[in-house]
């Protein structure tokens, strides 16, 4: 094994090893900087591994290795995951302050799963990776496990999103059954119609882990989580692993036929309706997580219409954006213990490193120029208006939601307050750690926008595909609707519908049609089983005393007089026995024996021992055989 191909090894197995041991033994006193020192030479192993390119293969059954990888999509994937888990940990340092071994733990094997998830390129080694971050992401929602409610909250994540997840399994039978192998890059090979159940099964995992519609509702819950689990749930770990997969797997979608407009349709459909989602939202990390969707629908957009590295380069600047806007949240949420829009007006005067920080990262996510998210999502839609007009009419309405509710956290963070409200549990204060990752992130905010502008933009294209470069047409458009909106939005009052605040009904959808149906049919089978089952058993457990009764009747009655004839029987029965034994038996043996005695008496008289009357019987037998031969004869 080469030293290329161990370090691809402990890019994933250090941090879930040190993550198990912080997580099963609670070493309080080292935990934090066991965990940096951890996430900072993962990073590192991930920048070389970047670089290397290595692979590894293990067999695993038959047909199926268990196969990691680092090509050029994972290449640019891999430090942006390595890198975020360490700043936000970094932020944790000093924003969780209870539980550190456990929390920093969790964190650790998350974010090795989410590597693992990014590096795998075998349906084995992706399933592997994909079970282990739905878990994680649970444990890590309910951190708090006294409240019921976050607890409640992780426990719809893990199930929708692990309903979702069926689709994987299924992939991989498509995938034996078509005889294509479980290597993800030999995936389009499958044969006849499994092809197709692949794409489908991929599709609706990839849907359910990105939140994209239907699946949208859990990311809501997931809110109720610390906010360092939320900034890298929603920007580089399991949330954004949705939009990747469907990345990795985009050859397979073009060769369908209709999977990738599918693809992107539900993509640009969710990037719209999230949008309006996230503007209608009264909470900061409400608005930011319908946001993280309407962001990833961009990304599913991208591997619909074949955009592979427009939809990496949206995916990595917006994992810097989302996850600096969320930890500037939860240093607000700490310092001033709420997170809604009415009190937090004007935090970013009280704190202005956080609230320059977030500004950035704010214009950015609005699609402003030169901010990173307004290149590479106009990668996305250049390559999008060459593969469908209407396609990018409603892209472009996507991107002006963005603008829109960018524009409101803008303007609602530097608006004058009238008044200050803090809860009894806010610290009223911003740590240095939870300052300084908020200052890295925002330069990559700003800056990470190159990877869709040349000269960087056609070697993106040449090892990962795509449509070639950005048009400078749509970055004008976009440019300028994004700077309008953000303007207009200085003066308007957003509206709070209930269908916005409710994320479209999705929830209560999915209990009508799903939940309801599924308690009401456990309920009619536990009534089955008390009403019917237990009744029946009852009823027959109580015939067995009956039974029982009877069947002791009639031993006694029964049998036991049976025996008792037939003991009494017995003496008669044994001296008739006797009598026939003396009489009959034994007279017989008597009167053979005396035929016996006679018989040899007779066979003693020819026995004198005279030669004479030897010769004489000689001659007797001789003369009887002579009679009976002539006799023969004459009758032949």
């Amino acid at each position: 094994m080469t030293g290329a191909q161990i370090a691809l090894l402990a890019m994933i197995v250090l941090p879930a090893a040190v993550g198990a041991v912080l997580v099963l033994t609670r070493t309080r006193r080292f935990a934090i900087p066991i965990a940096l020192m951890t996430a900072g030479l993962t990073t590192v192993l991930a920048l070389g591994n970047a670089l290397a390119r290595p692979a590894v293969s293990y067999p695993f059954v038959a047909g199926a290795d268990f196969a990691l990888e680092i090509d050029a999509l994972a290449a640019l994937t891999v430090p942006m995951v390595a890198a975020v888990t360490f700043l936000v940990l970094v932020f944790a340092a000093g924003n969780i302050r209870q539980s550190h071994a456990r929390f920093h733990g969790l964190m650790l094997i998350f974010s090795a799963a989410a590597l693992a998830t990014a590096s795998a390129a075998s349906l084995p080694a992706l399933l592997f990776a994909w079970e282990l971050m739905g878990a994680t992401s649970y444990a890590l929602i309910g951190f708090w496990w006294r409240d019921s409610d976050r607890v409640s909250a992780g426990l719809t994540a893990f199930i929708t999103t692990r309903t979702a997840d069926l689709g994987l399994y299924v992939a991989a039978g498509a995938a034996l059954a078509g005889g294509a192998g479980m290597a993800l890059a030999d995936l389009p090979a499958a044969q006849g119609p499994w092809g197709h159940v692949a794409a489908a099964g991929i599709l609706v995992a990839a849907l359910g882990k990105a939140g994209q519609l239907p699946f949208s509702f859990w990311l809501s819950g997931a809110m109720k989580g610390p906010s360092p689990v939320s900034a890298l749930l929603h920007s580089a770990a399991m949330v954004a692993m949705g939009g990747y997969l469907l990345l990795r797997v985009e050859p397979l979608l073009a060769s369908t036929g209709w999977a990738g407009p599918v693809t992107a349709w539900i993509g640009v459909i969710t990037a719209v309706l999230m949008g309006a989602v996230a503007l209608g939202q009264r909470d900061l990390k409400q608005l930011l997580a319908a946001s993280t969707v309407a962001q990833l629908g961009f990304v599913v957009l991208a591997a619909g219409v074949g955009a592979v590295s427009g939809g990496a380069a949206h995916l990595v600047a917006h994992a810097s954006v989302k996850a600096l806007l969320f930890l500037a949240a939860g240093a607000w949420l700490t310092a001033l213990g709420t997170e809604e829009f009415v009190k937090l007006r004007g935090v970013a005067r009280r704190w202005p490193v956080t609230g320059v920080a977030a500004t950035v990262a704010s214009l950015a996510l609005a699609g402003v120029a030169p901010l990173s998210l307004w290149a590479t999502k106009d990668a996305v839609l250049t390559a999008t208006l060459e593969s469908s007009p209407w396609l990018y009419a409603v892209g472009l309405v996507a991107g002006a939601l963005s603008a829109a509710y960018s524009g409101k956290i803008l303007w609602t963070i530097w608006r004058r307050s009238a008044r200050e409200s803090v809860d009894s549990n806010a610290t009223g204060t911003v740590s240095t750690p939870e300052q300084v990752p908020l200052f890295v992130l925002a330069v990559g905010a700003a800056l990470l926008g190159a990877l869709a502008l040349p000269p960087l933009s056609g070697i993106l294209t040449a090892a990962m595909g795509g449509h070639g470069e950005v048009s400078v047409t749509e970055l004008i458009i976009s440019a300028g609707v994004a700077a309008v909106v953000v303007l207009l939005m200085r003066r308007l009052r957003t509206p709070e519908p209930g269908w916005a605040l409710g994320w479209l009904g999705l929830e209560a959808t999915a209990h009508a049609i799903v939940v309801r149906p599924s308690l009401a049919l456990a309920h009619a089978l536990a009534w089955f089983d008390d009403q019917v089952v237990d009744r029946s058993l009852n009823a027959l457990a109580g015939v067995v005393p009956v039974f029982a009764r009877s069947a002791a009747r009639v031993d006694d009655e029964g049998i036991d007089r049976g025996v008792e004839v037939i003991a009494g029987a017995m003496p008669v029965i044994a001296r008739g026995m006797a009598r026939v034994d003396d009489e009959g038996i034994d007279r017989g043996v008597e009167v053979i024996a005396g035929w016996v005695r006679r018989l040899g008496h007779l066979a003693r008289v020819p026995q004198t021992g005279a030669v004479h009357q030897y010769l004489l019987q000689a001659v007797v037998v001789l003369a009887v055989g002579v009679v009976i031969w002539s006799i023969y004869l004459v009758i032949g």
